[in-house]
């Protein structure tokens, strides 16, 4: 049993779900939600049938399960999945990916679970982002638990930090749950999957004893997610060209504008890798140094495993190769191909006179890019 010290992050529990899927069915926003995940029942047949539901497992089943498959239809043209043969349905893991998406990184990846015979898992989830009635009761319908932000010092830092360590572990522990969370705070903008090493840090202040136990008892899984065409990727050129010249604040309704883009664009081939669990065995081999240093080392281990993971497209070789003037990769992509990155890149030409489109330009190619650098580098 969860202790009641997580009441403020936890997800519903079986007996909040009738209640929620009321509220959910008689929301002012139902319809537009009924009409995009069944686009042709009735509205109210679809009320009723949400208004039904008992459980987590019917909500997930009866509702996200077909809302990731519309989105899949509408918005890609292919969704694989590999390393799913790594993992056991038996067993509980921490799958820690890359973040490319605000939302469908982890949904997605429910959709492979539950097709492969394993439950879903439990979701990590802004707290920024659950605002709201309906998101609040679909998140937390959803297995989504809040993450605190930082914090306004350091006390509050490691408080907040000391929660979500001991929820995570208790998750997979005792409840035998399956979590899900994000190397890093926020999306990946630049295209460089990096893990955070304080995230390893935090997975370890539930149980300071062994650090190498600790770690292991999580059963650590690194997990990359690749589109073919980046999430947002126009949206997270202009941060990034913002964040260059002083302190970037988000926009009202920016973060609700990114997930409507997320599942709206076109992301072409989408493709989900498992990669090798972390074990006792890899942290062992690991040189035996300060604490700092481990988790700086472990973050390293998965960097490597899901930069290489990472499944690269002709638009990665050939925004690489317009970078950079040459044609270094030019076997890897037709003509065709790089006809329609041109095309898509030429959209920046609306930004002409609000900004330096030379240098917007640059850092947009550098989204695709630079995940051929990462892998090259994890690859020596």
């Amino acid at each position: 049993m969860v202790s009641g010290k997580f009441e403020d992050i936890r997800p519903y529990n079986e007996a909040e779900i009738p209640a929620a899927m009321h509220r959910i069915a008689c929301s002012k926003e139902f319809a537009l939600l009924a009409s995009f995940v069944f686009p042709d029942r009735p509205t109210e047949e679809v009320a009723r049938e949400v208004m039904g539901y008992k459980t987590v497992r019917e909500f997930q089943l009866g509702v996200m399960y077909h809302a990731n498959k519309q989105i899949l239809g509408r918005s890609t043209t292919g969704f694989t999945y590999s390393g799913i043969e790594r993992l056991t349905p038996e067993k509980s893991y921490l799958f820690v990916s890359n973040h490319r998406d605000i939302m469908l990184d982890a949904s997605l990846m429910q959709n492979i679970l539950t097709d492969n015979g394993f439950d879903t898992c439990e979701i990590t989830f802004g707290e920024n982002l659950m605002r709201g009635e309906l998101v609040i009761d679909v998140g937390k319908s959803n297995k989504m638990f809040k993450v605190a932000r930082p914090g306004k010092n350091a006390r509050e830092f490691y408080k907040n930090s000391l929660l979500l360590s001991e929820y995570i572990r208790q998750t997979l522990v005792e409840k035998r749950q399956s979590v899900w969370i994000a190397q890093r705070n926020g999306r990946t903008k630049d295209g460089k999957d990096r893990t955070d090493q304080g995230i390893i840090k935090m997975f370890g202040m539930s149980e300071t004893k062994d650090r190498i136990a600790s770690l292991a008892e999580l059963n650590i899984v690194p997990v990359a997610i690749s589109y073919e065409w980046e999430s947002c990727d126009v949206l997270k050129a202009i941060e990034l060209y913002e964040r260059r010249r002083g302190p970037y604040t988000k926009k009202p309704g920016e973060d609700l504008n990114s997930i409507l883009t997320g599942i709206t664009q076109q992301k072409g081939r989408v493709h989900l890798a498992f990669c090798e669990p972390l074990t006792a065995a890899h942290l062992r081999n690991l040189p035996n140094t300060t604490a700092n240093e481990f988790h700086k080392q472990v973050a390293s281990l998965l960097d490597k495993r899901i930069c290489s993971a990472y499944r690269l497209t002709p638009n990665n070789f050939i925004a690489h190769d317009l970078r950079s003037g040459k044609d270094t990769y030019r076997e890897m992509y037709g003509k065709e191909e790089k006809a329609a990155f041109v095309r898509h890149m030429s959209g920046l030409a609306r930004f002409e006179g609000e900004y330096d489109t030379k240098e917007l330009r640059d850092i947009l190619l550098g989204i695709y890019a630079n995940p051929i650098d990462s892998k090259r580098l994890f690859e020596k």
